[in-house]
């Protein structure tokens, strides 16, 4: 296994994903991540782990929940300061470790990670990982890219003036990394299909509960009608399970 990617360090980068989420102007902030808030289970005295925590939003936002703890885990240095700037909570603790290296030391009622797992290598290892540290009945979700996006990450096909005429798929069965741009040129994100993602998870003992592809809701349209563009292709695939109790 290779070196994890720590990307989020590399401060032309960082800029970039810092102002995107400051000003919420990414998908994940009007698609996503309020699809994964709706699918949360009753957080109250709840111990949740959050494997690529970024800025510490999903801790704080769990914790005003109402669970009793949260244990973030990022890769990033830079990332992990800014999080604790932003954060006011001895309940909330940061760990600065890549996710596959982390091993928890405790056992955990929820574990989530958006946009994280497609970083990562070995994402069966951390699927093994995440399963043994849930106590029985607790819960997992993620969100990733969506493969649809990561089998060929070239972007819309536009047109001279600009107009986005298609999203081409192509190598959909060929996992593995892809290199693309993002801020910065180098960014490492591995594909995996949709078949592999589930099937890792039935793997390894969890209940599937969730299949979901985010797309913008009616209000979100009316608020940005520019999305009506992530109608034609879906940007994320949100998943959840469930260790048997």
């Amino acid at each position: 296994m290779s070196t994890p990617q720590n990307i989020y360090d590399d401060p032309d980068f960082f800029a970039g994903y810092r102002d995107l989420r400051t000003h919420d102007s990414g998908l994940n902030g009007v698609l996503e991540m309020p699809a994964l808030q709706a699918l949360l289970p009753d957080l109250a005295g709840a111990h949740v782990l959050d494997l690529g925590c970024g800025f510490g939003d999903f801790a704080r936002f769990a914790r005003e929940r109402g669970a009793a703890s949260v244990t973030g885990v990022d890769v990033s240095a830079r990332m992990l300061r800014e999080a604790v700037l932003r954060t006011h909570d001895p309940a909330i603790v940061y760990v600065h470790g890549a996710i596959e290296a982390y091993r928890p030391a405790r056992m955990f009622d929820l574990a989530v990670s958006s946009l994280a797992l497609h970083y990562v290598e070995d994402y069966a290892g951390v699927v093994r990982r995440v399963f043994d540290a849930l106590a029985p009945g607790g819960c997992f979700m993620f969100s990733v890219e969506h493969p649809m996006c990561t089998a060929h990450p070239v972007g819309w096909v536009k047109d001279a003036d600009g107009t986005k005429l298609h999203w081409p798929v192509d190598r959909y069965r060929d996992e593995g990394p892809r290199a693309t741009r993002w801020f910065v040129d180098g960014v490492v994100k591995y594909h995996r299909t949709v078949e592999t993602y589930v099937g890792t998870l039935l793997a390894a003992g969890f209940a599937l509960t969730h299949v979901g592809e985010p797309g913008p809701t009616p209000a979100a349209l009316a608020a940005r009608p520019d999305l009506a563009n992530e109608k034609r292709r879906p940007p994320f695939l949100l998943l959840a399970a469930r260790r048997p109790a």
